[in-house]
């Protein structure tokens, strides 16, 4: 549902919620990193192991980050799918028995500075949309 969801008519082209999202600055791309968390907080929470929640945290900072740039973002949104990603990751989690241990020390450590992260490029872009609206105005 978030990375490939829709087509584009006549076309190959899939996309989903997580590009929809991304096309609304900044609130689209931390609601869809939101969701992205809840898929490997619920694999966490199962018993994945730190090395998995690890490549999950990794695609979502991935996506997180080159998505909070503007077009560029949303390009790589249909082409990454970090979502999709995850999903083989906890598909190879269920039905192979990979990776069963509690990642959930290094999940809260990891998320805290992702969300700082986060929180710092949100401000940067702030500053730089005011600074433009200063200097058309």
């Amino acid at each position: 549902m978030l990375d490939a969801k829709y087509r584009v008519p006549g076309t190959r082209v899939r996309f989903g919620l997580d590009f929809l999202l991304g096309l609304v600055p900044g609130a689209g791309d931390a609601l869809s990193l939101g969701f992205s968390g809840l898929l490997i907080a619920t694999m966490a929470r199962n018993g994945a192991s730190i090395r998995l929640v690890m490549l999950m945290l990794g695609n979502v900072i991935l996506d997180a980050v080159v998505g909070a740039v503007p077009v560029v973002g949303n390009l790589f949104d249909l082409v990454f799918r970090a979502n999709l990603r995850n999903a083989r990751l906890m598909r190879e989690h269920y039905e192979q028995g990979k990776h069963r241990a509690h990642a959930w020390p290094i999940l809260l450590a990891i998320g805290i500075v992702v969300l700082a992260v986060l929180a710092a490029l949100f401000v940067l872009m702030a500053f730089a949309v005011n600074a433009l609206l200063r200097w058309i105005f």
